[in-house]
Order: C-alpha cells, then sequence, then structure tokens
C-alpha cells in the first residue's frame, strides 16, 4: 500500500467513505420504500378492505331486518318494496365482494373468504326461497325456512364475516408491528453502517496522514542534515509514492552532493599541485626562452648570409639562364641552315643524277653512230672507187664517234665520281644535320634546367626570406613569452590563492570515511621580472665570390618547390614544457 500514489490513497480513503454513505442512503432509500409500499398498500388495501368488510357487515343486517319486514307484512306492495331495497342492497355487497376478492392476495385470507362467499350464497338462496314460498301462499313452509334455515345460514353468514374481519384486522395489526420492526431494523443498520464510515474514515485519515507526513519529516531531517554541511545520512526508500520519489531524490542529490564535493576537493588538491608545478615550469621555461632568444639572435645572422648567397646564386643561375637561351637560339639557327645544306646536296645529287643519265644517252647515240659508220665504211669498200669519198666521210664520222663515245666515258667517270662524292657529302651533311639537333636539343635541356635551376634559387630565396621572417616573429614570440611567464606565475599565484578558498568552503562538508579537509597552505610562487624585449641581430650581407660558370647538368628532375612556413613545435630534453 505505501507504493500507491498519495491521488490515489486520498481517491480510495474518500471513495470507500463515500461508498459506505451511498450503502447508507441506498439502504435508507430502500427501507422507506419498502415501508411506503408497506404503509400504502395497509392505507389503500388493508384499511380500506377493513372498511368495507364493516358496511358489508352492515348491509347484512339491514338486509336482515329488511327480509323481516318483508316476511312480515301482508302488503304485496309494501313486500315489493322492501324487496328492492334489498336487492339494491344486495348489489352493493357484491360490490363490496368484488373488490375484496380483486386485491385479495394471502393464502390464509382466500379460504375464509370463499367460505363467506360460500354461506352468502346459502343465506340468499334460503331467502329467496322464503319469499317464493310466501308468495305461493304457503305461509307454513316460508314460516319453517325462515325461522329455521335461512336464520341458521344468516348467522353462520355473519360469522364467518366476523371471521374474516378478524382475521383482516389481524393481518393489518402484523402489517403495522412488521413496518415498526422495519424501521427499527432499519436504524440499527444505519446507525452501524454511519458508525462503521466514521471509523473507516477516521483510519484512512489516520493511515492516510502516516503515510504523507512520516515520509515528508524523514526528508525533512534529510534536508537539514544536508543543510548542515554533513552528507553521511543513510537515507532509505521504503516506497514509490510521490514521498517515495522525493525521498529516492534526496538521495540521488546526497550522492551528486558527495561526489561532487569529493571531486572538487581532489580538484583543489590537484590545482594546488598544478599550480606548483606550473610555478617551477615558468622558471624552467623562462630560462629556456632566454637561452632561444640568443640562439635565434645567431640563427638570424646566419640566415641573412645564408639569403645572400642565395640572391647572388639566383643572380648567376638567371645569366646562366640568358646565356643558355641564346645559345638555344644560335643552335637552332645553325640547325636551320644545316638542313638547309641538306636539302642543297641532295638537289645536286638529283641532278646530278640525271647528267649521268643524259651522258649515258649520248654514249649510247655515239655506240650507234660507231656502228652506222662502221656500215657506211663496210659499204662504201664495196662500192669501189665510187664509195671511196663516202668511206671517207664515214672514217671521219666513226673518229667523231669514237672521240664522242671517249668523251662521254670520260664525262661518265668524273660524274659518276662527282656523284658518289655528292652522296658522301649529302650523309655527311645528314649526319652534320642529325648532331645539329642534337645539340639543339641538349642546348634546350640545359636551358631547362637552367631555367629550373634559376626558378628553384628564386623560390630558395623566397623561401629563405620566409624562413628569415619565422625567425624574427619567433624572436618576437619568445619576447611574447618571456612576458607570459610572468602573467602565468601570477595566474598561478591566483590559481593557489583560489584553490585555497575552494578548500574551505568545501572543508564544511563531512562525508563518509572522509574528515573535513583543512584549508590548503598556499605557497610563495617566485615571480620573475620580465625579460626585456631583444632586438634582432641582422648580419651584414656579404657579397659572395664571382666563380667560373659550372658544366650544365644534363640531369632532368625537376627541383620541388620551397615549402611554405609552418610554425615547429620542439620539445626541450630538460622538461616536458613545449616551446613555440
Amino acid at each position: 500500500m505505501n507504493n500507491l500514489k498519495i491521488g490515489t490513497r486520498l481517491g480510495f480513503g474518500f471513495s470507500l467513505i463515500l461508498l459506505l454513505l451511498v450503502a447508507m442512503t441506498a439502504i435508507g432509500i430502500l427501507r422507506l420504500s419498502s415501508a411506503s409500499a408497506q404503509t400504502d398498500e395497509m392505507i389503500t388495501v388493508k384499511v380500506r378492505d377493513e372498511r368495507l368488510i364493516a358496511e358489508w357487515g352492515k348491509i347484512i343486517e339491514v338486509n336482515a331486518a329488511r327480509t323481516t319486514g318483508a316476511f312480515m307484512v301482508r302488503e304485496a306492495a309494501d313486500q315489493k318494496k322492501l324487496e328492492a331495497l334489498m336487492a339494491e342492497s344486495s348489489g352493493r355487497a357484491t360490490q363490496i365482494q368484488d373488490q375484496i376478492g380483486a386485491s385479495l392476495d394471502d393464502g390464509e385470507l382466500k379460504p375464509m373468504f370463499k367460505q363467506v362467499l360460500d354461506t352468502r350464497k346459502a343465506y340468499t338462496d334460503f331467502r329467496k326461497a322464503v319469499f317464493a314460498a310466501k308468495n305461493a301462499g304457503d305461509l307454513d313452509t316460508a314460516t319453517k325456512i325462515y325461522e329455521g334455515d335461512m336464520t341458521q345460514s344468516r348467522i353462520r353468514y355473519l360469522a364467518a364475516l366476523k371471521a374474516f374481519a378478524d382475521k383482516q384486522a389481524a393481518l393489518l395489526d402484523a402489517s403495522a408491528v412488521e413496518i415498526q420492526q422495519q424501521y427499527k431494523s432499519g436504524r440499527t443498520l444505519l446507525i452501524m453502517l454511519g458508525v462503521a464510515a466514521i471509523a473507516l474514515g477516521v483510519f484512512a485519515a489516520w493511515w492516510i496522514t502516516r503515510t504523507i507526513t512520516q515520509p515528508i519529516n524523514e526528508a525533512v531531517k534529510v534536508a537539514e542534515t544536508v543543510s548542515s554541511g554533513d552528507l553521511t545520512s543513510d537515507i532509505q526508500v521504503n516506497s514509490s509514492d510521490e514521498t517515495g520519489q522525493l525521498m529516492n531524490a534526496l538521495k540521488t542529490m546526497n550522492t551528486n552532493l558527495v561526489n561532487i564535493v569529493g571531486q572538487v576537493r581532489n580538484g583543489t588538491e590537484l590545482i594546488a599541485t598544478a599550480s606548483t608545478e606550473i610555478a617551477a615550469g615558468n622558471q624552467d621555461l623562462s630560462s629556456r626562452t632566454e637561452e632561444q632568444a640568443s640562439s635565434l639572435e645567431e640563427t638570424a645572422s646566419s640566415m641573412e648570409q645564408l639569403t645572400s648567397t642565395v640572391r647572388f646564386n639566383a643572380e648567376n643561375a638567371r645569366q646562366a639562364n640568358e646565356l643558355a637561351i641564346s645559345a638555344s637560339e644560335i643552335a637552332s639557327r645553325g640547325g636551320s641552315v644545316v638542313g638547309e645544306v641538306v636539302n642543297t646536296m641532295g638537289s645536286i645529287n638529283d641532278s646530278s643524277r640525271k647528267i649521268v643519265d643524259i651522258i649515258s644517252v649520248i654514249d649510247g647515240i655515239a655506240f650507234q653512230t660507231n656502228i652506222l659508220a662502221l656500215n657506211a665504211a663496210v659499204e662504201a669498200a664495196r662500192a669501189g672507187e665510187q664509195g671511196r669519198g663516202f668511206a671517207v666521210v664515214a672514217s671521219e664520222v666513226r673518229n667523231l664517234a669514237q672521240r664522242s663515245a671517249s668523251a662521254a666515258k670520260d664525262i661518265k667517270g668524273l660524274i659518276d665520281d662527282s656523284v658518289q662524292k655528292v652522296q658522301m657529302g649529302s650523309e655527311l651533311v645528314d649526319k652534320a644535320g642529325q648532331t645539329m639537333e642534337e645539340i639543339v636539343q641538349s642546348i634546350s635541356r640545359v636551358t631547362q634546367i637552367m631555367t629550373q635551376i634559376s626558378n628553384a634559387s628564386e623560390e630558395q630565396s623566397i623561401g629563405i626570406a620566409q624562413v628569415n621572417d619565422a625567425i624574427t616573429q619567433m624572436d618576437q614570440v619568445t619576447q611574447q613569452n618571456a612576458a607570459l611567464v610572468e602573467e602565468a606565475a601570477a595566474a598561478a599565484e591566483s590559481m593557489q590563492e583560489q584553490s585555497a578558498k575552494l578548500a574551505d568552503v568545501v572543508s564544511v562538508f563531512k562525508l563518509d570515511g572522509v574528515s573535513s579537509a583543512p584549508a590548503l597552505a598556499r605557497p610563495a610562487a617566485p615571480a620573475r621580472a620580465a625579460l626585456p624585449r631583444r632586438t634582432p641581430v641582422v648580419a651584414a650581407s656579404k657579397p659572395a665570390a664571382a666563380r667560373a660558370p659550372a658544366a650544365a647538368s644534363t640531369a632532368t628532375a625537376e627541383p620541388k618547390a620551397a615549402a611554405p612556413r609552418k610554425a615547429a613545435v620542439t620539445t626541450s630534453d630538460s622538461g616536458d614544457w613545449e616551446e613555440f
């Protein structure tokens, strides 16, 4: 039950009380309804039946007197008048009989009511017999029936009606007693339910109040204990309702406070230790900063000399590059001239070959002319004297043909020799052209290499200038570090003061197994004066001695561009502090 929510418990208690009130109201209403129904039945049925029975008895007595009068009178008119009155009364009695019979539901009254009806019928039958005998003139029979059977039947009729009326009155009295008993029992039940409702209400109020106030009182005690700085309380959570959630929250808060205070105490000790180490580190950093400043001065001077040398090398490389470019242009023009010579030698070789062909044709013509002259001489010899002159001409023609053939052979030999020499010259010119091309290519490669060397020298000059700037900035940063050392020393001292104050603040809290820590003593941190700002010493640039240009290297590897300057972080061998 302790795990129920407070609202559920309150709702349960009030609902129980309301249920008892509803039960009391329902029982009261039921009892009142039952009493009202019984009272209504008693008034509307039983009391009415009692009144009707009384009227019925009067009607019987009246009709008995009328019967006697009608029997005694002598006049027929009087008898008829009395018989009419009797019939009217009998009709009223029949109505009463029907009303009583319609509302009759009791098992004991029905046989008695039937007895009344039977005796009435017997009485009315004897009465009719009396008047029938009288009307017939048989007075003796009429008198006999009147005095005997009719009178006896009337007595039995009245007795049955009286017994029925007595029984009805007894039932009426029993109903009144039953109503009174129901009233008493209902009152007793309502009193009992009221007492039970009061008892349950008191118990529910006590139980709900106890289950709410007891955890709240415990929560108040825990809060007072925490507010006094005692965090050693053992908080027990015995329910899961709102008060249990409150206790659980207080338990979590107490645990978190224990962790926080423990961490703060440990943190203050660590801060005190760290501040001491920072102070020592600041001293070490200050001395190394001083050494670094001296090293940077020397480095700046060396870098300035290196910058002058690299600039001189870059200027020499630029001039060598211009000379190589000029040589490359001259070699290119020489290569063009050699190409033209090669083309000219080719044309001469082609012309010589054509001349050889023409000489071959002339030699053939001379050979054929010689044959014709020989044939003409043979024919002139056959002709004798007549052909002597023709033979002389033929002989001269033959001589000319032989001289022409001899000259053609000589020219052909010279032309062949010239062609061979021209061919050899063409081959030599081709080789010269190839050599010039190789020279041009070599000079081009040299030009490229010199260009690359020149570019690399310029990039080296730029990179060294950046390094020089970086060293200058490093020197400035070193001076700034000196100022930061002083600030760090002041910060360390302030940190020690704050850690001591923090220790004093958390010392009021009491933890399990941990006594209140005393305030931490603040050691005096030695402060160093700020180092005076140094101006970087730049050595005067020294002109580099003129050097003879070296032979161009044929290597084709392209030098890498100078890497951009980066801030290097190096670790000193003497400690764990970093230098910038």
